[in-house]
């Protein structure tokens, strides 16, 4: 299968010798991650004593959550966490990767999680989607409930569901992006790459308030079966999916390599100082840009759009489910960043809803993220998280903590969000991007991320769902936007 990044074809880590750096200490990674699985098992490290001195024979998990021999990656979420690839702090990701034996079966078992959404994603080495099968999509155990359709039962005791993953593209002419309700999918297809090996990204949004990472349900099983007749489950397939190999992908899958960030910030400088705007790529009024592929992104730094990108696959490992718009921040154009759109609907689900509900979108949030070489996120609002006002609309502010309005609250009807002390954590400590995710736009809701058809369209599609941003000082917020609250 023919990969692509930002600068090339994918090669072969074995005849790179910075991939082959990457190869060696993902591998470590993993081989690190299976010990402290183990470890993690036992909520105490054993220890010996030799002449009064105490030696530690088990090594606890230093990385909190789950995770197994097969989901041995993860979870990805915001600090304490693995924090890479601009993960939505709402959520958790966990990756697993394998290869399927010739002519064996694997198929994943498991009950939908008590949250907003879940999915099972496979990519190639290039860290591009190749198939999404959301959980709406899947159907459910004989007498079980799905609880993701609109009016199910959230609270359904049988929620089982089995799903088979196929060495094979999916169809070429497969929608993705939007809502399919109404369709049902039984197959993930996760086709190998490189030396044979499959990845798939295993997602929870927004869980309910009182339950684990993984929604209260623990982590899909993994069934395989084998040429010969014999079925293995859950640690046991381990082994013959070969789930400690080495993670061989293009490095520019997780980050913008340094180098080549460095290159694009010298050249944002030039530029910049050709448009007279000091501080570009950002902007003053923002300007929001929608995901496309790896160089779109380069080119907001060039100053050189290109004219037919591809949508969704130049992040860091994407969700098909989510458009993303996203805007450079940069403090030297003020230190508190606000933001105010009007908000879309979605169904309520933290406090443990009854019923699943309807919306505009499935789930939406907003993100401030160090820059692309580092691809940690700083914090995230989700829907059900963010202050609405009567009119539907919304404000949040970004700075940093020294920066933060006192008025910048919740119990004032806004919402904070955190720049980091060294702003892109590589090159300037001014700098934050701020990305805003739309989750299965419907396609009678025309306002939706999903719908942008073309660079430049962002703000004409979005109307007022579009995030119009000011930059101000933080004495300027405080005296402009006054604090509402109840005081009686």
């Amino acid at each position: 299968m023919k990969q692509h990044s930002g600068s090339g074809s994918v090669r072969s880590t074995a005849c790179h010798p910075f991939r082959r750096r990457i190869a060696m200490a993902l591998a470590f990674a993993a081989a690190c991650g299976t010990v402290g699985t183990a470890a993690a098992q036992s909520p105490q490290s054993q220890q010996s004593k030799s002449g009064g001195t105490a030696v530690v024979d088990a090594i606890r998990d230093p990385i909190p959550g789950p995770r197994n021999c097969f989901w041995s990656r993860g979870p990805v979420s915001a600090d304490p966490y693995i924090n890479i690839a601009y993960p939505d702090a709402g959520t958790f990701y966990w990756g697993a990767t394998f290869s399927i034996p010739e002519g064996a079966r694997l198929s994943m078992e498991g009950n939908f999680p008590h949250s907003r959404y879940m999915s099972l994603i496979s990519y190639d080495g290039a860290g591009v989607p190749v198939e999404s099968v959301a959980d709406y999509l899947i159907k459910p155990a004989t007498g079980a409930v799905n609880p993701f359709l609109p009016g199910a039962n959230r609270n359904a005791k049988a929620r089982g569901y089995s799903l088979d993953v196929l060495d094979a593209a999916p169809p070429a002419d497969q929608p993705v992006g939007m809502n399919l309700l109404g369709q049902q999918r039984s197959i993930l297809h996760a086709p190998k790459y490189g030396p044979g090996q499959q990845q798939v990204l295993y997602r929870i949004y927004a869980r309910d308030k009182g339950v684990d990472e993984t929604g209260g349900v623990g982590l899909p099983v993994p069934v395989l079966t084998l040429a010969d007749g014999r079925v293995l489950r859950g640690d046991a397939a381990c082994p013959a999916l070969r789930t400690r190999q080495p993670l061989q992908i293009d490095p520019a899958a997780l980050a913008v390599p340094m180098e080549k960030y460095h290159e694009l910030v010298a050249t944002a400088r030039e530029v910049g100082k050709e448009k007279h705007q000091p501080a570009f790529p950002a902007t003053s009024p923002p300007t929001w840009f929608i995901q496309y592929d790896r160089e779109y992104l380069y080119s907001l730094y060039t100053g050189k759009p290109l004219t037919s990108p591809k949508k969704s696959t130049g992040g860091f490992y994407p969700n098909l489910d989510n458009q993303y718009i996203r805007t450079i921040v940069n403090r030297k154009l003020g230190k508190v960043f606000v933001i105010r759109a009007k908000a879309p609907t979605t169904p309520r689900t933290a406090n443990g809803d009854a019923v699943m509900g309807t919306g505009e979108l499935r789930y939406w949030s907003m993100c401030s993220n160090q820059g692309f070489a580092n691809t940690r996120v700083n914090g995230c609002v989700y829907d059900e998280q963010v202050p609405v006002g009567p009119d539907g609309f919304y404000t949040i502010v970004v700075s940093r903590k020294e920066d933060r309005p006192r008025n910048a609250t919740t119990q004032c009807g806004i919402a904070w969000l955190p720049m980091a002390d060294d702003g892109d954590g590589a090159e300037d400590a001014d700098v934050t991007v701020v990305q805003l995710r739309h989750m299965l736009g419907t396609t009678d809701f025309p306002h939706a991320v999903q719908a942008i058809s073309k660079p430049g369209d962002e703000r004409k599609v979005m109307g007022d769902y579009y995030p119009a941003g000011r930059y101000m000082s933080t004495s300027a917020f405080e005296i402009a936007v006054p604090c509402m609250q109840d005081k009686h």
